[in-house]
């Protein structure tokens, strides 16, 4: 008898192969159906991951509302098995598309909530990037000072800074207003 997890597992790695490669038509697809095949096993965590891998593929093929639409859903699924980090990562793997989609009130909404997810689950780094995303939305609306803040809040509990995160540390420090 084969093993059933194999199937989904060859998928999925054959869809990242192709993704690495700029095809991401083809990865999404076979992201979907790694997922499908994971969702059928009754293996609920690793059918969530691979729609997150497919809105992944369809944002960089373009295709925004497909990405949300495989995105749906799948923060709930790593809430309920108290998977924060993959929850976090899923409710930005929603708000991107849906900025992309120019919905920036929900966008703005989703990136919070990751960023509370990733806060909570100590994931600094990942936290950073939330706010950076948050501060693009405050940028784009024209609230700089909004912008400021989120920037300021992301990098504050940051302990190993890449250099750019460091020049943009000491330039938040200036008071210019």
């Amino acid at each position: 008898m084969a093993n059933t997890t194999s199937a989904p597992k060859s998928l999925g790695d054959e869809a990242e192969r192709v993704y690495q490669e700029g095809d991401f038509e083809s990865a999404a697809r076979l992201y979907g159906e790694a997922a499908s095949t994971f969702q059928a096993q009754g293996n609920a965590l690793d059918g969530a991951e691979m729609r997150n891998n497919q809105s992944v593929a369809f944002l960089q093929g373009g295709n925004a509302q497909a990405a949300l639409d495989a995105v749906t859903g799948t923060a709930d699924i790593f809430a309920d098995a108290n998977d924060l980090r993959r929850q976090g990562i899923a409710l930005a793997n929603e708000a991107t598309p849906l900025q992309s989609l120019g919905r920036l009130d929900e966008a703005l909404e989703s990136y919070l909530r990751a960023g509370a997810v990733f806060k909570q689950a100590g994931e600094d780094q990942l936290y950073a990037m939330v706010m950076q995303a948050v501060a693009g939305i405050y940028l784009r609306r024209g609230k700089f000072f909004e912008a400021l803040s989120a920037q300021r809040t992301g990098l504050a509990d940051l302990k190993n800074l890449s250099f750019t995160q460091k020049i943009m540390k000491a330039l938040l420090r200036l008071r210019l207003w």
